[in-house]
């Protein structure tokens, strides 16, 4: 198995120089190095060397408590010790307070290393941000230090058997209880809903309090107590050491976060940080197959070459092809992710970051997969098999277009809100010229897409075009990111490969004479 190695130079030239986050004022470039070559040394040497072994164990429900797999409790020991779990927590209450780049930076490397860890600690960040915006000052002070310090780790309890990606059909029921509330029902597919990590369990909890409908759902802090049980884990696909647990609340105390009926409302910050964070899963997949495939074809011999000679597989002018798509993915995926992220840190285009967040949703998670798909197939045999890990990346990541919101309803969201007169449309033609500079390939396709949308805006079903609309928004968002890329690939120690790849996103189809 090849072992994991961060993609620290790739990530640092994407947030600095393509990104360019040197625009923010909250932006350090030697903080970011320092942090994230610090988290990159512990994710490769502590956290990554579980990723194969959690898979295989897997965490388990015993006597209605999950366990999760060995070493993973001393690794989130050594996680909370070094205070990687506060890092994006304001430093009033005990945390870092670092930017949300950087932030998304270790992100990256977390799910690079073990997703399924990954996923049991991140929906924190999400958390912070949803407190921080709606929860009272008490609520605060005493819920974000338990956060920060790694006491607490948070959920996040939506989905219900009946309710799905359809959260009007919540039926999970919040009863007045005396200064607090009360709540019962069930909630299924929710990751960490228990777990031997951390000593207690912040779950945000989606619940209904009024009438029918979203305006009849509000948002609630239930903390792990008896009265919130997980009563199964999912038998999974992937991510294995990731419990999905099956939740029972009965007569579970709660609090109400914010106002009574504004759930969705909060809820849904919560959702637009998990939805990037996704995204970055997805990068991190395609990132590490790009890796582990390059080095088993650059180090397998096969067949002869035109000169007779034996030849590694990476000559090969088919293996080279799907090489390349690998990195043209992870690379290109990282950077759109970084430019929405930047973007929504501006304040400045809210419309814009809307449809960032949903097409990065669908570009990163997909890339993931793809490119896991290519490892296998750049493999042979042995990407079937479970030696170098290249079927797990790809189980692990398959999920990343599921969940979160399925990639065909942001596909819909896309082609729907974003193409409102006024909206995230025209700011989107805006960012594209940003970032291409008057390329005129990209000038080209900006003003073929513009013309698409015109025509959307005036069909009455615009929804049956949303995938078609999707890619053709993606592979324009693709020319103009690899544009940007190539325009500061001299900071990057691979440049002329940088330069190489952006040429063929560019000019796909190559003249045969």
């Amino acid at each position: 198995m090849t072992p994991f190695k961060a993609p620290l130079e790739d990530i640092l030239f994407s947030l600095s120089h393509v990104a360019q986050a040197g625009d923010l004022d909250e932006w350090d470039d030697t903080e970011a190095k320092d942090i994230l070559s610090h988290f990159s040394s512990f994710a490769e040497d502590v956290i990554a060397p579980l990723n194969a072994t959690g898979d295989k164990e897997g965490a388990q429900l015993i006597n209605g408590r999950v366990q999760m797999p060995n070493g993973f409790k001393e690794a989130y020991a050594q996680l909370i010790e070094n205070g990687w779990q506060g890092l994006s927590a304001p430093e009033e209450f005990g945390g870092a307070g670092i930017s949300k780049l950087i932030a998304a930076g270790v992100s990256e490397i977390f799910s690079g290393a073990n997703h399924s860890l990954q996923m049991v600690c991140n929906l924190v960040p999400g958390a912070l941000t949803t407190l921080r915006l709606f929860a009272t000052a008490e609520q605060q002070a005493h819920w974000i230090p338990k956060l920060a310090s790694g006491e607490c780790l948070s959920t996040m309890c939506l989905t219900e058997p009946a309710a799905g990606s359809d959260l009007s059909a919540i039926k999970c029921r919040a009863e007045p209880a005396g200064e607090g509330w009360v709540i019962n029902g069930e909630k299924i597919f929710i990751s960490g809903g228990d777990q031997d990590l951390s000593e207690s369990i912040l779950h945000l909890v989606l619940a209904r309090s009024g009438g029918p409908g979203i305006k009849g759902l509000s948002l609630f802090i239930c903390q792990s107590q008896p009265q919130v049980s997980a009563t199964r884990i999912e038998s999974k696909l992937g991510l294995h050491a990731s419990p999905t647990c099956q939740m029972l609340f009965s007569n579970a105390s709660a609090e109400l976060v914010g106002e009574e009926g504004a759930g969705l409302m909060a809820m849904f910050k919560l959702m637009n940080h998990a939805r990037i964070d996704v995204a970055l899963q997805g990068v991190a997949h395609a990132s590490n197959a790009a890796y582990t495939a390059h080095h088993y074809a650059h180090d397998r011999k096969q067949g002869r070459g035109p000169d007779g000679q034996a030849a590694y597989l990476s000559d090969h002018a088919d293996v080279q092809r799907m090489l390349d798509e690998q990195k043209i993915l992870a690379m290109g995926a990282r950077a759109m992710c970084h430019i929405a992220l930047k973007e929504s840190l501006t304040g400045q285009r809210p419309a814009l970051v809307e449809l960032l967040t949903s097409l990065c949703k669908v570009i990163g998670s997909e890339a993931g997969i793809r490119s896991a798909d290519l490892g296998i197939q750049i493999l042979g045999g042995y990407g079937y098999l479970e030696e170098y890990g290249m079927e797990q990346i790809w189980r692990d990541a398959r999920i990343t277009a599921i969940y979160e919101g399925a990639n065909g309803i942001h596909e819909r969201t896309i082609v729907t809100r974003g193409l409102k007169s006024g909206s995230g449309a025209e700011e989107f033609a805006d960012l594209m010229n940003e970032l291409a500079n008057g390329d005129s390939i990209v000038k080209a396709s900006i003003e073929r897409w513009l013309g698409v949308v015109e025509q959307l805006r005036s069909t009455k079903e615009s929804t049956i075009h949303a995938h078609d609309f999707s890619n053709l928004t993606r592979r324009l968002f693709q020319q103009s990111v690899w544009v940007q890329i190539a325009s500061v690939a001299e900071r990057h120690s691979d440049s002329n490969e940088l330069k190489r790849l952006s040429a063929s996103v560019l000019s796909p189809v190559r003249s045969f004479s």
